[in-house]
């Protein structure tokens, strides 16, 4: 019996070692080719997120542009009485929430608010924690003009370079109100066109 057991998986294996080596990669492996698994990306690549309609970035929100005028046909208007004629705020259905300041016929500022479930691409919303946004952007503190401590504005440093900057508002219950994203001065106006 003992043999046996030995001659079993010997046999076997003879069995496999006599079988035709596979052939080499053949001339044209295009047809023959295995599918190779998509790797599953741990976070929305750069290109993903910029085409996001939902994510705030510093270039702008949808079809706004920081810096450009309003496209045509945007959904983007002004909707409702105005201060004046020379800043305009626009809202657009397409995203509730937020509004645009418009100076010199350009988009100077877009700004986003408790309503909006548009978020920064760091996935930092109206309503994160000040620990959470300043995780990613450790910006200087200043006081909110209507808000009592712990509420304060927190500025991007090169906010004042001309290029468009970030800026959050965080609120009397220590999470962000809003978030605006634009060119100075207009970024910081407190009140839309002021």
């Amino acid at each position: 019996m003992k043999h046996f057991l030995v001659i079993a998986p010997l046999a076997l294996l003879a069995a496999c070692n006599s079988q035709p080596a596979p052939d080499p990669v053949p001339a044209d492996d295009s047809a023959d080719a295995l599918p190779v698994p998509p790797v599953e990306p741990s976070a929305p690549a750069p290109e993903t997120a910029a085409a996001d309609p939902n994510i705030l970035r510093l270039e702008g929100l949808g079809d706004l542009s920081i810096g450009q005028p309003v496209p045509a046909g945007s959904s983007w208007a002004v909707r409702g009485a105005q201060a004046s004629d020379a800043c305009l705020v626009l809202s657009s259905p397409d995203y509730p929430g937020a509004y645009a300041i418009v100076e010199g016929d350009k988009v100077r500022r877009i700004s986003i608010g408790k309503r909006s479930t548009v978020k920064l691409v760091e996935g930092i919303g109206p309503g994160a924690t000040e620990a959470e946004v300043k995780k990613y952007f450790p910006f200087p503190a200043t006081p909110h003009k209507y808000v009592d401590a712990p509420g304060k504005y927190l500025t991007a440093p090169n906010a004042a370079s001309g290029d468009p900057a970030l800026r959050f508002e965080i609120g009397s219950d220590g999470t962000v109100s809003q978030i605006h994203v634009g060119t100075m001065p207009v970024l910081g106006y407190v009140e839309a066109c002021s």
